[in-house]
């Protein structure tokens, strides 16, 4: 008979996370239970971020991404921070390196909660976010969304950040466009064969930008740290601001440094909701613990 899964569900500035203990199992969280997890009120969530032994040397575990439509993630930045935030409760310990399927990350909490995760290194090469067809810029690709004489949203940044991302740009307030209506033909679009996370962004300084995204296989969410990375990168690549960036979310302040070296540093806040029990096969919990 299987044994049950420790789970605690948190978030990420509203970016609704469950982090799963399966450490010293052989079994996986099944798309099923994903999916039927997220169907119900109280465990509905963006990602989960299931922890299991360390793959490789030198890492502290191996993370298995799971969206909420049971589909599997490369990145998950929000996510990593909450991870980070259990395993120090838990072991007392700051600093952490995890194994995930888009690569490793090296991340570690500071004061007052706040945690900091490396997220790598972007990649901008058409092939390499990727595309279907061949782009020399990737600054701004040909893709466009409403009437061709007068688009509602155009002419994208794209990169990869652990997953691929398109930030539109706009001058009005992100909140006056239809993302939920344009989200989902996006992320879709055959320019993408992996499908994209979709991102609308308005710049108001050299330092602070407001976004919102449309998640691959999750739909709107509330944060979404590798958007705000790659946000923070593509507008450093087209010269509208520092390096040093505050991305507005939905949810919150999200903060992003992408260093000299090439690295992308995503600081932000965590919270925790509640623990309980899960089935990795199909999903059905217990709440055992109700308030933080």
């Amino acid at each position: 008979m299987a044994v049950d899964v420790n789970f605690a569900k948190m978030n990420g500035l509203g970016n609704k996370i469950i982090v799963a203990d399966m450490r010293g199992r052989e079994d996986k969280i099944t798309p099923q239970a994903a999916v039927e997890l997220n169907a119900q009120t109280d465990t509905g969530f963006d990602q989960i971020m299931a922890i299991h032994d360390p793959k490789s040397d030198g890492t502290d575990a191996y993370v298995m991404i799971l969206n909420n439509d049971g589909s599997e993630a490369e990145a998950c930045g929000n996510g990593t921070r909450c991870v980070v935030s259990a395993l120090s409760a838990e072991t007392g310990r700051t600093q952490f390196t995890f194994e995930t399927l888009g690569g490793i990350l090296n991340a570690d909490e500071g004061e007052n909660g706040m945690v900091s995760v490396d997220m790598g290194m972007p990649r901008f090469r058409w092939d390499q976010i990727p595309l279907e067809e061949e782009f020399g810029d990737t600054t701004g690709i040909e893709l466009q969304i409403g009437p061709i004489d007068a688009p509602v949203l155009h002419t994208p940044s794209v990169a990869n950040m652990g997953n691929p991302h398109a930030v539109f740009w706009v001058k009005n307030d992100v909140w006056s466009y239809d993302l939920d209506k344009f989200g989902p033909l996006l992320e879709n679009h055959p320019i993408f064969p992996q499908r994209a996370n979709i991102s609308i962004a308005q710049v108001q300084s050299n330092d602070h930008i407001i976004i919102r995204t449309w998640e691959r296989g999750v739909g709107l969410t509330q944060a979404c740290g590798s958007a705000a990375c790659a946000t923070a990168v593509c507008a450093v690549r087209k010269k509208l601001t520092d390096r040093n960036v505050k991305i507005t979310v939905p949810g919150g302040d999200l903060f992003i440094q992408w260093r000299e070296d090439g690295h992308v540093i995503m600081t932000g806040p965590t919270e925790w909701e509640f623990a309980g029990k899960l089935d990795a096969e199909t999903g059905k919990w217990l709440r055992v613990i109700e308030d933080a």
